[in-house]
């Protein structure tokens, strides 16, 4: 984990076990952030057994197809897991991206943080 104040991430731990995510920076665009926020979230699914992960997208305006890379990269972890995942609150322009990709098939996503908590079995 990098040193606290260096993170992309805001990380909180619910009470019914899953970790919320959200980034910092409005563009996620640039190689070495994308590689740190790859890192940090790694960690968090390594650290839980069975991870449950929830990642918001409400600050986000602009995400590469690095970072997107990266969102498949810790879904295929999260699977080997047997741990489930969740995308929230992306942007319109931002979810057109994850439908051209057919992304929208990959994730699940849901338009507000309390539907995506709502569908963790």
């Amino acid at each position: 984990m990098p040193p606290s104040g260096a993170s992309r991430l805001r990380v909180k731990q619910t009470t019914s076990g899953v970790t919320q995510v959200e980034f910092i920076d409005r563009n996620i665009l640039d190689e070495a952030n994308i590689h740190q926020i790859g890192e940090e979230i790694t960690g968090l699914v390594d650290s839980a057994p069975t991870p449950k992960l929830l990642i918001s997208f409400a600050n986000v305006d602009h995400l590469s197809s690095a970072a997107l890379g990266t969102l498949i990269t810790v879904n295929n972890r999260i699977k080997g897991r047997k741990g489930q995942l969740r995308l929230a609150n992306i942007d319109p322009q931002i979810g057109e991206v994850f439908k051209i990709t057919k992304l929208d098939r990959l994730f699940q996503i849901h338009d507000t943080t309390e539907g995506a908590m709502a569908s963790f079995t």
